[in-house]
């Protein structure tokens, strides 16, 4: 067995071994396990059950995981995406007042449409065409974004009507939870304890109860929860796509994961040293690995599945192979039984965890060419755009509108390729649509 392990994940060429994967792949696990608490808590609050939210995350993101390690060979896991989930929660559903059921619709629409260009090679297209600096803009502005959602849940920024935003009230007990939370979790990540993100959400969790601001579950463990509330929904509600605004909208979740996916999965194939010449080998797997999860999962009854930041950490640790994401998938079914502790997990457990990701996203800004203004212009209003307009499709519609008026102000127009052409010219259109 284990030299059939060696020979298809082709262990030995890759300088590793097997017990550095399965190492890998619980470091990845234990770094992304706050999805299976998070993503229940932000599409709770569009209305989803939780429970149901729970088993779906977990199935979802162990298919992704399966898949990416088995078919594209990658130490890359996926699961519903944060940023994702919130555009799902607080843009769609709370925002556009559209309900869960049609928003779910929408995913499996854009997954099927996902699946659709994948098949034609038309993502790995547009992918090689997107410049390498609007790639880390997207990947650090999704950072913002996330983080800036860690900051108003945890509340330690709130709504002011004389700045728009503000610092949060220090007076409030659960505030203290969520700074508590951030610089324990900040120290964990500066010592490289594997795992931090996800010891600093337990040590929370256990102050919050001792100081009762928490309340007690009522079990540790549990079967999984039914997923009969969320399961074949979004198919059952496709006939509600409809309207052009429902258009928009799975044109929006379209748009959102493939850039999002595109970046993490470039940032991390760089950091594993997969890159050459600037494109990824076996890219094409890698998209079908997640566009099949994500059609799964909005089935399932989740928001959109992608490839996940954290799989860094299983990658700094010596993974190099699909062992390690077919490790994370496999102890992601093993985290069903642990349901009950959705209870725990408040959103100052979870704030912290979201800001802490935001950085390790932002960590792609320093590859951008900051001294030449025709990238950075684009680059900038990405990167600001995704916070300040609460959402990741405008940012990224801000930057892919302004970047060709650059660079052909520039004299380098030759060098913008025809698709990022046709881009500005979408989003233009998508712009106009979604304000008219």
């Amino acid at each position: 067995m284990k030299q059939k392990l060696l020979s298809y994940f082709e262990i030995e060429r890759l300088g590793t071994t097997v017990r550095r994967e399965l190492l890998a792949g619980f470091t990845t696990f234990i770094s992304m396990a706050y999805i299976l608490f998070v993503n229940p808590s932000v599409l709770g609050a569009a209305g989803m059950d939780k429970g149901a939210v729970f088993t779906a995350t977990a199935l979802a993101s162990a298919l992704g995981c399966l898949l990416m390690g088995i078919l594209a060979k990658y130490p890359i896991a996926t699961a519903p995406a944060l940023g994702i989930n919130a555009f799902f929660a607080y843009s769609v559903v709370i925002g556009m007042k559209i309900p869960w059921q049609t928003a779910l619709a929408g995913v499996f629409v854009a997954s099927l449409i996902f699946i659709l260009i994948t098949i034609f090679k038309l993502r790995e297209m547009i992918i090689d065409a997107i410049p390498a600096d609007l790639k880390y803009a997207i990947s650090g502005g999704i950072g913002l974004f996330i983080a800036f959602l860690g900051l108003s849940n945890g509340g330690l920024i709130t709504a002011n009507k004389s700045t728009l935003v503000g610092l949060g009230s220090l007076s409030t007990a659960t505030t203290w939870l969520t700074i508590f939370g951030l610089v324990v979790t900040a120290i964990l990540m500066v010592k490289k304890v594997p795992g931090a993100i996800f010891i600093g959400m337990v040590l929370t969790t256990v102050l919050g109860l001792a100081t009762k601001l928490i309340q007690l579950p009522s079990a540790l463990i549990a079967p999984a929860p039914s997923l009969k509330p969320t399961f074949g929904v979004a198919i059952a509600h496709v006939g509600d796509i409809n309207t052009l605004q429902l258009a928009v909208v799975v044109l929006t979740f379209l748009l959102v994961t493939f850039f999002d996916t595109a970046g993490t999965l470039v940032g991390l194939a760089n950091q594993a040293g997969f890159m050459k010449d600037n494109k990824m080998p076996r890219v094409g797997k890698a998209l079908a690995s997640d566009s099949t999860a994500m059609l799964a999962g909005s089935i399932l009854g989740t928001s959109p599945v992608g490839a996940y930041v954290e799989s860094s950490a299983g990658i700094a640790v010596g993974g190099r192979s699909g062992l390690t994401a077919v490790t994370t998938g496999i102890l992601f079914i093993v985290g069903l039984v642990f349901s009950p502790l959705l209870a725990v997990v408040t959103d100052q457990v979870t704030a912290p965890a979201l800001i802490i990701v935001g950085v390790l996203m932002a960590q792609s800004l320093r590859q951008i060419n900051w001294s030449q203004l025709e990238i950075a212009i684009p680059s900038f209003l990405i990167l600001i755009g995704m916070p300040l307009t609460y959402s990741i499709s405008d940012g990224i519609a801000l930057g892919f509108i302004i970047y060709p008026i650059t660079m052909l102000a520039a004299k380098r127009g030759k060098e913008v390729s025809p698709i990022m052409y046709g881009l500005f010219f979408v989003f233009v259109g998508f712009m106009w649509i979604l304000n008219v």
